[in-house]
């Protein structure tokens, strides 16, 4: 069974500072940064999402959506942390870069040969995924909640995400409902690849 690590929207305008800043966001750069250095040992694909939204899109207020305007394709907000410490190979996969594409999970997303990202998984024989990042309300959760329906077995790294809370209490009733639909949680201490 071959495993990957999605990280999740680790862009600028997502840390402080940002456009659509997620509380103390840029904190879990160092935790997933170890993630990442151990998948990379293990052998594991590790895979960076992030939003790349048009400067007119329906996910943005302006145009009928729910969001401020951020992470818009080539300005700063749309650049990973600088912290960020993504290993050569790493597979990025775009979304929410079209005018009607929301774009909330990593699974609609594409590699830069225009597959979708699933599509990149099977491919590779790749079974469980290990998901993190931000905001564990919205992509993180899209994108563990989208890998388990395509029959993936799904670890949501909790040590490592960090949720918006537009409603207090959003993140913790995001985490209910991965654990109910059958994520397992994890942290750095219970992560242990397969291969490591």
């Amino acid at each position: 069974m071959r495993e990957a690590l999605i990280v999740v929207d680790v862009q600028n305008d997502f840390c402080p500072g940002g456009a659509l800043a997620v509380p103390d966001g840029d904190a879990v750069v160092p935790v997933l940064n170890e993630y990442i250095a151990r998948a990379a040992r293990a052998g594991l694909l590790v895979i960076a999402s992030r939003d790349w939204h048009p400067e007119r899109t329906v996910h943005f207020t302006a145009f009928g959506g729910p969001w401020p305007p951020h992470c818009v394709q080539h300005t700063p907000g749309a650049g990973f942390h600088p912290d960020l410490r993504l290993p050569e190979h790493v597979i990025l996969a775009t979304k929410g870069d079209s005018e009607r594409d929301e774009g909330y999970s990593a699974l609609e997303g594409h590699t830069s040969d225009g597959r979708r990202l699933l599509d990149v998984l099977r491919s590779q024989g790749v079974e469980h995924v290990y998901v993190g990042g931000l905001a564990t309300d919205y992509c993180v959760r899209a994108t563990a909640l989208d890998a388990l329906a395509a029959g993936l077995r799904v670890s949501y790294l909790a040590d490592a995400s960090l949720p918006v809370d537009v409603r207090p209490g959003d993140g913790e009733r995001a985490r209910e409902e991965m654990r109910a639909a059958g994520v397992e949680e994890l942290t750095l201490t219970t992560f242990h690849p397969l291969s490591e």
